[in-house]
């Protein structure tokens, strides 16, 4: 779909509303003008791309209801790539609007609005909860996250690190004494390998266990 497929879905649309459409004004692709309203801006793009957002943005200088209109793209990828677009234009106060290539079905996915953002606070707290619990900087940024020290595998590391010394022990006691809260939980969950049940409520180490302490 060529971005000169995309004007005449768009032009009857703003039409339909009762706007006076036209194409190519100046730098922009279409400029649409109803009455004392402000002017309607639209970007007209085959895909999405940085330029196409830099474009807009600029557009904002003039008017605040500018919209990005692209073909709307099938494929297992598509929707979750169109989703994080229009979360992206809700960010930046942007309407965007989507054509099937197919059949010029059109559609207004969002509006120009001012953003107003919501803060999840239990990934908030879950957030700054694995911060407080993290011994000192074990991670470098932007590492893989596969290659990560999380603060339950420092606090599996502290109980290994005292069953290395100590052997067998309650787990009432690795608690007390490694100050890990959790350490019972820790170890009979064992999802590394590190841990096994000697007797009820007594740990020690497994050989993977061991090599981990070490």
């Amino acid at each position: 779909m060529r971005e000169t497929d995309l004007y005449a879905p768009v032009k009857a649309l703003l039409e339909a509303q009762g706007y006076t459409v036209k194409g190519e004004v100046g730098a922009v692709d279409v400029v649409a003008v109803r009455g004392e309203d402000p002017p309607v801006i639209v970007e007209l793009k085959t895909g999405f791309s940085l330029s196409l957002i830099h474009q807009a943005i600029a557009r904002q200088a003039v008017t605040d209801a500018v919209y990005v209109a692209v073909p709307r793209k099938t494929g297992r990828t598509a929707w979750p790539a169109l989703k994080n677009n229009k979360t992206l234009c809700r960010r930046l106060g942007l309407g965007l609007i989507t054509v099937r290539p197919e059949d010029g079905y059109i559609e207004i996915l969002c509006d120009p609005a001012p953003y107003r953002p919501r803060q999840n606070l239990r990934r908030k707290a879950r957030l700054l909860r694995e911060f407080a619990r993290l011994d000192g900087d074990p991670n470098t940024g932007g590492s893989t996250r596969r290659m990560l020290v999380t603060a339950y595998r420092q606090d599996a590391l502290k109980t290994a690190a005292f069953l290395a010394t100590n052997g067998p022990t309650k787990a009432s006691e690795v608690a007390k004494v490694t100050g890990v809260a959790n350490a019972r939980a820790i170890m009979a969950d064992d999802h590394y390998g590190w841990f096994e049940r000697v007797a009820r409520g007594i740990y020690d180490l497994t050989e993977a266990g061991r090599a981990a302490a070490e």
